[in-house]
């Protein structure tokens, strides 16, 4: 899991828009953005939350197919989704005191992600 809160943030006063939004997107079927108080106890529970809900298993119909152990991976990142979107106010992100942008890889090995930040606004 990673922070993209203080990223996002530049990549928006670099933008120079006062209002508008930001758009982050995910290229890749088995991780997520969304947002989260980001400390250690969430980033742990987070991940072990959706194992619990969408644990590993051999019965996934893309393991029957594919067989590389990552089924799981897929669902979880559906569920949770590739994209999320946040107001800009007055050039500022609008989010809460506790809330983060984050970045969960949920596929069984480390991916190299590209991640596309879109700015739109006056």
């Amino acid at each position: 899991m990673h922070d993209l809160t203080d990223e996002v943030s530049r990549i928006v006063k670099n933008s120079g828009i006062k209002t508008g939004m930001v758009h982050i997107f995910n290229i890749g079927s088995t991780a997520s953005i969304g947002t989260i108080e980001f400390e250690p106890g969430l980033q742990r529970d987070l991940p072990e939350l959706l194992n619990k809900l969408i644990p590993p298993s051999r019965e996934y119909g893309h393991e029957q197919m594919w067989h590389d152990g990552n089924g799981h991976s897929h669902l979880q990142a559906t569920w949770l989704g590739p994209s999320l979107t946040v107001p800009v106010h007055e050039g500022k992100l609008q989010l809460g005191t506790w809330q983060q942008i984050f970045h969960l890889e949920c596929d069984i090995k480390p991916r190299q992600r590209k991640i596309v930040v879109t700015v739109y606004g006056e």
